[in-house]
């Protein structure tokens, strides 16, 4: 099919999710060497959960065990850092500046909202530069949270605090800087922070995360300006969630609309439209012909984690899941439940508790399934508690 036509392309459903599917590798497994070159076709693993995101690649790349991923992590080949909607992802370090710098309108967004907290502005903009800049000043080797506060702290002239949460509900007590009027957490002056540099995650002491700038961590770091990184943000978005609108990207990276829109108009010229059985797109004008001839011969089967990407590319999620099973996955507080895919469509939930060397699963489905994909099911239990270093398994049904 010539892909310089201008109307509007009629693909069918199978054929959009045909396409994602095999962007994502989960039609077909990649190899173990090709762990990077995954996790950047997917747009980044979300890694809220590290056990997670182990999962989210194990569904993608055939013969992977967890010390593969932790020795990319160790090799800064792969390295994690807040990114789309300022959530924490796995990315090819190479890519880093592309995803850090690509989203950071989410991180002005706080900067914009602590403006607004009333306090003159002159005061507020020289505390935020002065902090943010005391922060990456800080990052030039891997810091703890209360090491950064310590640091911060001690720049502006004000006393490090400690204040009650941490997200999801939480209560303890986290290190915080005061900013102007406002009192920072750390996690949230990185935020801020990304919209000036790019911060990513060093390794761990103990229990407490460290963080590092990109620059003094990863090797021959190359940044990207902010205006191409975008660009580039958008076109891997396209690659592995395409068809998709300018509304699914801004919910995809946590802009407004009316950024994402701006980013999407520059490269307009490089998209062509799509009517997915009415339902209007826009997919990369390389890719038409490779979605016109997406398909596969019959459903796979796959176990996706607890926040897997697959799920958080669109507004719109009918594609997906019938509208009355979302609320079982897409849950409160921004929880993504594990699910069974089958052929691109959720058909059941599922969640595994480990007892030792025994492994215990259990799917809920939403309907009735075939004894094919049952056996399947089992099959990728079976396999996951390989992967886990789990000699034996248990799968319940219900």
């Amino acid at each position: 099919m010539p892909t310089n036509q201008t109307a509007e392309f009629p693909a069918t459903w199978n054929q959009v999710v045909a396409f994602r599917l095999s962007r994502h590798h989960l039609l077909e497994r990649a190899p173990a060497n090709a762990l990077a070159a995954v996790a950047g076709d997917m747009a980044g693993v979300q890694a809220q959960l590290l056990s997670a995101a182990q999962i989210s690649l194990w569904s993608r790349v055939r013969d992977l065990h967890t010390a593969n991923i932790e020795r990319a992590l160790s090799e800064r080949v792969l390295v994690k850092a807040a990114c789309m909607r300022q959530t924490q992802f796995i990315v090819p370090s190479e890519q880093l500046a592309i995803f850090v710098r690509g989203s950071a309108r989410r991180a002005e967004k706080e900067i914009r909202w602590a403006r607004g907290k009333g306090v003159p502005d002159r005061i507020i903009d020289a505390a935020i530069d002065a902090a943010l800049g005391a922060a990456l000043g800080a990052l030039d080797q891997p810091r703890t949270r209360p090491e950064i506060a310590e640091h911060v702290s001690r720049i502006l002239g004000v006393q490090a605090q400690t204040i009650r949460g941490g997200g999801w509900g939480s209560r303890r007590k986290i290190a915080a800087v005061p900013v102007g009027e406002i009192t920072f957490p750390v996690v949230d002056l990185l935020h801020l922070a990304a919209a000036r540099g790019v911060v990513c995650s060093g390794p761990n002491r103990g229990n407490e995360p460290t963080f590092v700038r990109a620059d003094a961590w990863i090797p021959k770091w190359q940044d990207v300006a902010k205006e191409q990184a975008e660009v580039s943000l958008l076109r891997r978005y396209l690659r592995a969630f395409g068809p998709a609108t300018a509304t699914d990207f801004a919910l995809w990276t946590g802009m407004t609309l009316t950024e994402a829109r701006e980013i999407w108009a520059h490269e307009q010229y490089g998209f062509m439209p799509v009517t997915v059985e009415g339902q209007a797109a826009e997919i990369l004008r390389e890719d038409l012909d490779v979605l016109a001839q997406a398909g596969f011969e019959q459903p796979l089967v796959r176990l996706l984690p607890y926040f897997d990407t697959f799920l958080l590319g669109h507004k719109e999620r009918d594609h997906l899941v019938a509208r009355e099973h979302q609320p079982h996955i897409y849950r409160a507080q921004g929880w993504i439940a594990p699910v069974v895919l089958v052929g691109g469509r959720v058909v059941a939930v599922w969640e595994q508790v480990r007892e030792g060397n025994h492994l215990r699963v259990k799917v809920t489905k939403f309907g009735s399934i075939s004894p094919r994909i049952m056996s399947e099911i089992q099959e990728e239990a079976h396999n996951l508690s390989q992967f886990l270093g789990v000699p034996s398994v248990d799968i319940q049904m219900d």
